[in-house]
């Protein structure tokens, strides 16, 4: 028996809240709501269901009779098959005042918080080319638009450098110009193309494993060094010298040129051996006078001057005067602990990934910071009552965690050592209201400041000041 096409049609519908993950919200005639993945608050359109629960529907909106006036015209050519800039649609103040709504929102509800008055959050100067890394992939089977796929002519050239289709592992879509990231990216990205296909460099199938253009990283850094590196499926010595040479002599700004071979079923490099080909095996940073070497398997945040912003916003929250004890969980690299350490007394780091750990302490080695002390494992492992016995009662915590946000056995520790100050740094304020509330008992949040570092998505950081009650 056919199964019957649950999809279904609204029509009319206004668009009246921006949701997470970049959707907006609508109402059925039912009183459901529905997530609708291509809409801005304010439009008024038919909306066709593609999914539905017990409690909401997701949908796309098929056809527009009212636009919102917190419209724009997307600048990318990209946009709208590319899933990078999902809110390239929308007007920069608003996108802001949603995301702000969301971190609200999300305290609020989620974790049942009384909240002081949430600061205005800090926008980005740059609202395009502000990331400082790109990764793109090669692919020999490139997605195609509608007008390709209806055309009965023969498409010679599927070759594609640049993005995943959403959802889809094994799509690229073809890139001409991306405004993430500032030039030299693009004019790099296309001459490779344009070089490997008319020198017969065969582009990776995911589906098929074969081919030898796996995946192309660009890094620009704030001090104008550049970093490359090639992840090749297989080594051809021949192939790859002949590409690698192509790029020392058509781009001698790259001050890092590197490469890996991967015949992995993954993209993932951190298990994989990096060989610099040209230049140094890492670019710097520089914040503050401050400087932090990167290199290809360093995590930095991925805007350099919104970055900036954010961890002022975190050392003006921790209000150090030099005779504290701080702990920087999930430290990273070591940015934050630097960053704070002069107006500290001494700063410990925790972080689970040893290559960031080395990094943290050569970097600090560097900056001739010495009151500084950076150990590797995982959270919840290391942060023990007998670490803090050995290293001493934290008065500050600055926590910055993934997306997952905090294990609980590390929210339980820092109810144990109830440290005066908490400082809790979130990409993710779902996760963070969880936690907060699993703290609630002993502090309030005395200051919240949202920080935008990712313009033209709905992705925001959110800092918040814990004090004890």
């Amino acid at each position: 028996m056919a199964r019957k096409n649950r999809r279904q049609i609204f029509e009319n519908i206004e668009v009246i809240d921006a949701g997470a993950k970049g959707k907006s919200i609508a109402k059925a005639p039912d009183g459901k709501v529905i997530f609708v993945n291509n809409a801005v608050p304010g439009d008024v359109a038919d909306i066709q269901t593609t999914k539905k629960r017990k409690a909401f529907y997701e949908g796309s909106a098929t056809t527009f009779h009212k636009l919102s006036d917190k419209r724009v015209e997307p600048t990318c050519e990209h946009f709208g098959t590319c899933g990078g800039c999902k809110w390239q649609f929308m007007g920069y103040e608003h996108q802001l005042a949603y995301k702000q709504q969301e971190i609200v929102n999300n305290l609020t509800r989620l974790g049942k918080i009384e909240l002081p008055e949430v600061s205005s959050i800090l926008g980005s100067e740059d609202q395009f080319f502000y990331r400082n890394k790109m990764e793109f992939s090669f692919s020999d089977s490139r997605w195609l638009t509608l007008d390709e796929i209806r055309s009965d002519s023969e498409i010679q050239n599927r070759n594609a450098l640049g993005f995943h289709i959403p959802g889809m592992w094994d799509k690229i879509l073809d890139i001409n110009k991306c405004h993430l990231q500032e030039d030299p990216s693009n004019d790099i990205r296309n001459k490779v193309k344009a070089f490997a296909t008319e020198n017969n460099l065969s582009f990776y199938n995911a589906r098929n494993q074969h081919g030898f253009l796996r995946t192309l990283m660009i890094r620009i850094a704030s001090t104008g060094e550049i970093m490359v590196l090639f992840q090749f499926f297989h080594e051809d010595v021949e192939k790859r010298t002949l590409l690698l040479d192509y790029m020392v002599s058509e781009f001698p700004e790259i001050t890092s040129l590197q490469y890996t071979i991967n015949p992995k079923g993954n993209d993932t490099i951190y298990d994989q051996e990096v060989i610099c080909y040209k230049g140094k095996d890492y670019i710097e940073e520089e914040m503050e006078g401050l400087r932090f070497r990167i290199n290809a398997k360093s995590f930095y945040q991925t805007n350099s001057k919104q970055a900036y912003e954010l961890y002022k916003v975190t050392r003006d929250f921790a209000n150090l005067t030099g005779e504290e004890l701080v702990y920087d969980l999930y430290t990273g690299t070591g940015t934050i602990a630097q960053f704070v350490a002069k107006k500290a007394k001494k700063v410990i780091g925790v972080e689970a990934v040893p290559e960031a750990i080395e990094d943290a302490k050569e970097n600090a080695k560097r900056n001739n910071i010495d009151n500084v002390e950076f150990y590797v494992g995982d959270m919840k492992k290391v942060f023990t009552k007998d670490f803090i016995s050995l290293h001493g009662q934290p008065e500050v915590v600055i926590t910055d965690p993934p997306r997952d946000g905090m294990h609980k056995d590390v929210v339980g520790q820092l109810l144990n050592i109830s440290p005066q100050k908490i400082v809790y740094v979130s990409c993710n304020s779902a996760t963070q209201a969880r936690d907060l509330s699993l703290l609630d008992e002993m502090y309030k949040v005395s200051k919240v400041q949202p920080v935008d570092m990712f313009p033209q998505t709905y992705h925001v950081e959110n800092v918040v000041l814990l004090e004890k009650r």
